[in-house]
């Protein structure tokens, strides 16, 4: 073999020329198929096979691409898809790089119908709260649908057959294709200005999704979720739900349903007639009852208004108010004589006439006492005195005087002892025992 030969490839080589020519001969192109095999890698980007019923084909859609996309398909969804033919060198295998994605056919109006639900869910309109009750007494039945489709012949013929009694108002709609939305939503405004009904089956037979769609329209859950008529949504067959289902106050599985549900067999009325029957007689003994009873609470009100009623009252209370002050007036005096009496023993307790008393008997005592001290005193005194004055006159220069003697003073008045302190001539004062005289020194011995 010529290893020279240019047309000799490695497989590399193979698989990188096979990749351009698939990437360049075709271009963008654009591709209808179902969604299998779906793997969502920790990158971001997705793995998937596309297929129809003979054939599928590997697929990529990298993490820029897939983030625009706004939804994430999900296995079996058909799709429609825009993308680049290339080829995986490293195990040779053909694959699309996808570049945009969308739904395709039922697939987007299933996406439509999943972003109306979170949508209207949030706003509130499937709301346990704001369901109405079935009423008890059914009369009259509004039906919205189309006058000339299937479900009303159902309606009708279950409610013949059921309940014949049962009055039925008819507001025909269009209820497949563009503008039966609004048509539907406008017949439910109709309704409730009209207000004639106690309740509007609204609903359709069977078909596909897009045949059903005007019940997933936003209109069409406004309007039954402001109706003040009990609305019930019978749409499709039992495996059909649609947005007005959710909205709606009863959802009946099919039309048939709807009208079963809102009509009663004539058994089952006459059971009830009793029913009403009975409860009237109660209501009417009841009533009876309550009027007698009214009755006597008027009379004994008559009696109490009575003037003579009154004044024989007004007596009653008069003397029981006069006993009382009595009574009152009696226990009041009671205890003011008691306070009395405590008060005089008390202040006989402490009258100031016996501590006068007690005070002139400790006055008279001390008085005396007094005068025993003093007597006492004044002799203790004069016996002190007299032995003082015995004392003084036994020391006392008059008593020697009394014995003869004298006291010689100078001129100067100082008492002379020694002869020898005068002289002839001088004169001097002599104090006897009784009296004094003068004397003059005419001669010293």
């Amino acid at each position: 073999m010529n290893s020279q030969n240019s047309n000799i490839y490695s497989v590399s080589s193979l698989n990188r020329a096979a990749k351009a020519l698939l990437e360049t001969g075709l271009g963008v192109v654009w591709l209808s198929g179902e969604i299998s095999n779906l793997t969502i890698a920790v990158s971001g980007h997705w793995y998937f096979t596309l297929k129809d019923h003979s054939a599928a084909v590997r697929c990529a859609m990298f993490k820029g691409n897939n983030r625009r996309t706004g939804f994430t398909p999900i296995h079996g969804q058909q799709v429609l898809v825009r993308a680049k033919l290339s080829l995986y060198e490293a195990r040779g295998d053909y694959q699309l790089i996808v570049e945009s994605m969308q739904p395709e056919g039922d697939g987007l109006l299933k996406q439509q119908f999943e972003q109306l639900k979170c949508q209207l869910a949030a706003e509130g309109l499937f709301s346990e709260q704001y369901k109405k009750p079935l009423p008890e007494i059914i009369k009259r039945i509004g039906i919205i649908t189309s006058s000339t489709g299937a479900a009303l012949h159902d309606i009708l013929s279950v409610l013949k057959r059921r309940d014949p009694r049962l009055q039925v108002v008819i507001y025909p709609s269009q209820v497949q294709g563009i503008g039966s939305g609004d048509s539907v939503a406008s017949q439910i405004l109709l309704a409730n200005q009209r207000n004639e009904c106690d309740l509007l089956i609204v609903g359709r037979g069977g078909g596909s999704l897009e045949d059903l769609w005007c019940f997933n329209e936003a209109a069409v859950a406004h309007a039954i979720f402001n109706s003040q008529l009990l609305v019930i949504s019978a749409v499709g067959h039992e495996i059909d739900v649609t947005i007005s289902d959710f909205v709606a106050d009863v959802r009946a599985a099919t039309p048939s349903a709807a009208a079963e549900l809102v009509s009663q067999n004539k058994t089952f009325v006459s059971t009830q007639l009793d029913t009403l029957v009975n409860r009237l007689k109660g209501a009417m003994q009841q009533c009876l009852q309550r009027n007698q009873h009214q009755q006597a609470l008027l009379n004994e009100k008559l009696l109490t208004q009575d003037p003579k009623h009154k004044l024989q009252q007004q007596t009653l209370v008069s003397d029981d108010l006069s006993l009382r002050l009595n009574h009152a007036m009696q226990g009041l005096i009671t205890r003011k004589m008691q306070k009395e009496a405590s008060l005089i023993a008390g202040l006989q307790q402490h009258s100031p006439e016996q501590s006068i008393k007690l005070a002139v008997q400790a006055q008279s005592q001390l008085k005396t006492r007094l005068k025993n001290a003093m007597q006492h005193k004044l002799k203790q005194c004069e016996n002190d005195l007299n032995n003082q004055l015995h004392q003084l006159n036994t020391v006392s220069p008059l008593a020697t005087l009394a014995r003869g003697y004298a006291i010689v003073k100078d001129e100067q008045g100082r008492v002379t002892t020694n002869a020898n302190n005068i002289n002839t001539g001088d004169l001097v004062n002599v104090r006897l025992d009784k009296g004094e005289f003068k004397a003059q020194v005419m001669d010293k011995g």
